[in-house]
């Protein structure tokens, strides 16, 4: 039930187990081939809330609110990761420069907490 966070940019990341890339707009300059991993759009913070956000850390708290409420309203999206966590391994991957203040690491709180729910 691990898992893992990894920036799509960093040259040297591991991919541990399945791989899931986590943000609603593909990478600038990374092509769908480079990335072995199954892009779930949907489980993205909403356009409105991403833009309200704007990677302003004073927003940070409210911001982790308001994205557990959107994944509390759309179950469908995270699933395939709880599944695949379940199994074994799982990589985030995301976008951000930001490593302490993205979507990814909310999202990997949020579903290890309904793992630890089960």
């Amino acid at each position: 039930m691990t898992i893992h966070l990894a920036r799509v940019y960093d040259h040297e990341r591991e991919l541990l187990g399945r791989a899931f890339f986590v943000e609603r707009l593909w990478p600038r300059g990374v092509r769908r081939d480079d990335l072995p991993a199954a892009w779930l759009k949907d489980v993205a913070p909403s356009p409105e809330l991403r833009r309200w956000f704007s990677h302003d850390v004073s927003k940070w708290e409210e911001f982790r609110r308001r994205y557990e409420a959107e994944l509390d309203g759309s179950p469908d999206t995270w699933r395939p990761i709880v599944e695949a966590a379940a199994a074994g391994e799982v990589t985030l991957l995301y976008g951000a420069r930001d490593r302490e203040h993205n979507s990814a690491l909310v999202l990997r709180d949020y579903v290890q907490a309904h793992l630890r729910g089960q």
